[in-house]
């Protein structure tokens, strides 16, 4: 089956949507079929980069405010992941590995070598193994709002171990109406992102439910501890130091793992929501220092 390109989203249902670039589904021999978004950079000299987003999230969701800062300094992809927006459906249970090896498969279909990958959260586990098991194809790694290990302290331990009450959860009808009345709160009157509340809400809804719990339970069990300082290529750490996902005390740890550059921004866990403009500033300034082909942030 050829690669197939998608001009639009027949699923917007008219609802204001971000710019996002063209979307296509790449076909893998086999791997199966992958959702990415694709843009490529008119001066072939820019650098490439692969975007990896966090758990329950898509390309979309995590990257859509600074898909436009990117596109202007780089070509990227950007790759949902198994059970994730429009990811691959598999009936073999979810390993980060896995995902990780999906990625390169689609970098090498596309003739991508030496690209940064930035990794959102549960994409950051992803972007190192990446760059671990596939050094052929990574040049540097920005990791964002992300740690070494998941399980590390009794709170963590026990967020993993009631996975199948949220999957219950997720299921229901509760879990639309808490979206908007999330979003709602979230996203108040005057800011900028309000507008995309059907949109947010409809993508946050295309994930199959099983296969998301498997990737919590996989991240739960991830640790990188003992070989993450062994990546020894150029790394760049966004902390967001207001995270109750993930305390910035294991983000810096990870940073000093990797030797990373380090910025920060004082959000939550969803900063690329919260604080839109800081969180694309933010990337485009890492992307510019861990560049093999150099990023100008001011360009």
């Amino acid at each position: 089956m050829a690669d197939v390109t998608m001009t639009s989203d027949p699923m917007s249902g008219g609802a204001a949507l971000p710019w996002l670039p063209v979307g296509r589904i790449v076909n893998i021999d086999g791997r199966g079929e992958f959702f990415i978004r694709e843009h490529r950079h008119a001066d072939p000299t820019t650098p490439t980069v692969v975007l990896l987003h966090g758990w329950t999230a898509s390309s979309d969701l995590q990257f859509f405010t600074a898909y436009e800062a990117l596109a202007e300094r780089c070509s990227f992809v950007g790759i949902d992941h198994r059970g994730h927006g429009r990811g691959l459906r598999s009936p073999t249970p979810f390993t980060l590995e896995d995902v990780a090896d999906d990625a390169a498969a689609v970098l090498r279909h596309l003739g991508d070598t030496d690209v940064v990958a930035i990794g959102y959260s549960m994409g950051g586990p992803i972007s190192m193994l990446l760059a671990r098991r596939h050094p052929d194809l990574v040049a540097g790694l920005v990791a964002q709002a992300t740690a070494l290990e998941w399980n590390g302290t009794l709170r963590e331990r026990l967020r993993w171990r009631f996975l199948p009450a949220m999957g219950a959860v997720l299921r229901s009808r509760v879990a639309g109406r808490f979206m908007k009345k999330f979003l709602e709160k979230m996203l108040a009157e005057g800011h900028g992102l309000r507008q995309y509340i059907p949109w947010l809400r409809g993508e946050s809804q295309r994930a199959d439910i099983g296969t998301v719990l498997e990737a919590g339970r996989a991240l739960g069990a991830y640790d990188a501890t003992d070989w993450a300082g062994s990546l020894d290529i150029p790394a760049g750490m966004l902390i967001t130091t207001h995270d109750r996902l993930v305390n910035p005390r294991k983000q810096r740890a990870l940073a000093k793992a990797l030797g990373a550059e380090v910025r920060e921004i004082g959000t939550d866990h969803l900063g690329p929501w919260e604080q839109p403009d800081q969180f694309s500033s933010a990337t485009i300034e890492l992307l510019s220092l861990v560049s093999p082909l150099g990023v100008d942030p001011e360009s």
